[in-house]
């Protein structure tokens, strides 16, 4: 079953405040441009009592793409940015795009051994980090592509420094490099030499492990940014005057595309506010009066615990977004019950450059009743979205399969990949690894998973990596990783660990040592000890026969 909102044009053809900008530009450098012109000293940034115009961007952005041009980064380069949400975060993408360089999106939490095979991987020339991160960042660098590190703080373009986001208010040395906001004054006036941008051109590197196997680069080029741009702007909305919040973490496609970019590329204002905190981001919504953001069903849920969460903290709001994990039909409701707000649902990957399919304001998403399923949807413009069966024929209306899309917004490939990405993306359909149900009425429903990828409030875990770590604890025989369904995040981590013999650990221990190993999110929150995991004939561990088996003793969940 196929179903193609519109016939395919050109995304240039796409009209409204909102997305034209956008929509009839080659490169992301010339539709920022256009911004710029039209309302030079608009707020285009926002970070608690801070504020920049476009103007001010754009000179800033000039000045740091002058710094790393001298430092002798230019077209197709990759750099990393590794950087919560804070406001050098846009202005290194938009240096790095006026440079037709590449950024690549680097999680902060991630650590060491994780960091260092993404920089290897891509062959990244340089890192932007926060300065509290620069002496390991350096360290697990050395021998590396990285030929300069540059460090700055989350301090800068502020001054309100509040306590539950700034743990200190000191400054740690700047990295050998240089610091972003001291080059910006170092280099002011200047501007990068030219570059002739093309749609072909990538503007982000983001790795997601995908459907199959380790981490692979996405390459998100400037046409399926723009494509995803106009299309998200022309369907929920976001127009002129608008305020965006950046929730979703702009090291996620998400954040940077359908939070970041599409702000940065629509006269609207873009609020920052650095890690997310529930009680912070509910006050700024109300304080900067905020219209739209997009985020994980978990950042809501954890606003939704706050005590003094009020209606009156979203009376500007015009459209809530979640995506990247499912949401209860259930979780909606009582949202909308207590602050009087609709959650509409969204759905996209890494490789689709970001929303994709979603449900139109105004529109409230169907359950399908068979699996109590809430409807991610429906396809957006110029997307066509199949369900197919084994062999990649579609399958009738209303029947399960896997969910295939193809359109404007599909990446070219993974990097250095390309037998990954003929697996992945035949002939340009990407093949999403989700089995789905399209509705007579074209609502789009996931169902289930075709593979073992874990689904941690949005970010997605791979069970090996889990797995690789626990195999670093002296006393563990074997180990097995699963995903669990949680009402929270939508899916927690859970190891299944049998021990050497004579040799003991405890549940705590045991994700405690992971924690040294991964990023918070990829660690098991639960633990249980068996005796030994089930396995094929070959010895191959059967993790589906896993669920459900309680295993003795069972682990307390981790607290974070």
């Amino acid at each position: 079953m196929t179903v193609d909102e519109e016939p395919r044009r050109d995304v240039t053809s796409l009209a409204g405040s909102g997305a034209e900008t956008a929509a009839v530009h080659t490169s992301l450098v010339a539709a920022w441009k256009a911004r710029v012109a039209r309302n030079p000293e608009g707020v285009a940034l926002r970070f608690f009592d801070g504020a920049l115009s476009a103007r001010e961007v754009d000179e800033a952005s000039d000045a740091l793409a002058a710094a790393f041009e001298a430092r002798g980064t230019g077209r197709g380069d990759r750099v990393g940015v590794y950087l919560q949400n804070i406001p050098q975060y846009p202005l290194v993408l938009l240096a790095l795009w006026k440079l037709g360089a590449t950024a690549l999106g680097l999680n902060p939490m991630y650590r060491r051994q994780e960091l260092r095979r993404i920089i290897e991987d891509s062959g990244a020339v340089g890192v932007v980090c926060a300065d509290g991160d620069t002496d390991e960042t350096l360290e697990t660098l050395a021998g590396s592509t990285v030929r300069w590190v540059i460090s700055t703080s989350s301090l800068d373009f502020q001054s309100r420094n509040d306590a539950r986001v700034f743990a200190t208010t000191e400054r740690p040395a700047p990295a050998p490099d240089g610091d972003v906001v001291a080059l910006i004054g170092e280099y002011t006036g200047r501007k990068p030499s030219p570059v002739d941008l093309t749609c072909d051109d990538v503007a982000f590197l983001t790795y997601t492990s995908g459907t199959t196997g380790p981490p692979k680069g996405a390459m998100n080029t400037h046409g399926n940014v723009l494509s995803v741009v106009a299309t998200c702007a022309s369907w929920t909305g976001v127009s002129d005057g608008d305020v965006v919040l950046a929730i979703a973490p702009l090291f996620h496609i998400t954040g940077a595309v359908a939070n970041a970019t599409i702000s940065l590329l629509t006269d609207t204002t873009l609020v920052l506010t650095g890690r997310f905190h529930p009680e912070v981001v509910l006050e700024a919504i109300a304080e900067h009066e905020v219209t739209f953001t997009i985020g994980s069903i978990t950042a809501f849920n954890a606003i939704y615990e706050l005590p003094q969460a009020e209606p009156r903290h979203f009376a500007s709001v015009k459209t809530l977004y979640s995506g990247g994990a499912p949401i209860p039909p259930a979780t909606v409701a009582r949202f909308l019950e207590r602050f009087g707000v609709y959650i509409y649902n969204g759905y996209g990957m890494t490789e689709t450059t970001s929303a994709v399919i979603a449900v139109r304001p105004g529109d409230r998403a169907p359950v399908h009743l068979p699996s109590g399923t809430l409807s991610i949807g429906m396809p957006l413009p110029y997307l066509t979205a199949r369900v197919v069966d084994l062999h990649g024929d579609p399958v009738p209306r209303g029947e399960q399969g896997e969910l295939e899309l193809s359109g404007p917004q599909v990446v070219p490939g993974y990097w250095g990949k390309s037998e990954a990405t003929r697996q992945t993306m035949p002939e340009g359909r990407l093949r999403t690894g989700d089995v789905a149900i399209i509705d007579e009425e074209g609502w789009v429903y996931l169902v289930d998973r075709l593979k073992d990828q874990i689904n941690v409030s949005g970010y997605k875990v791979w069970p090996r990596e889990v797995e690789d770590a626990l195999y670093e604890h002296p006393s563990v025989l074997e180990a097995a990783v699963i995903g669990e369904p949680d009402a929270y995040r939508g899916e927690t981590v859970v190891a299944y660990v049998s021990l050497k013999a004579g040799l003991n650990a405890t549940a705590e221990e045991l994700i405690t040592f992971t924690r040294g190993r991964l990023a918070a999110y990829k660690c098991p929150r639960k633990i249980h000890f068996i005796a030994d995991l089930p396995k094929t004939q070959s010895g191959k561990i059967r993790r589906a026969e896993l669920r459900g088996i309680d295993g003795s003793p069972q682990a307390s969940p981790s607290k974070d």
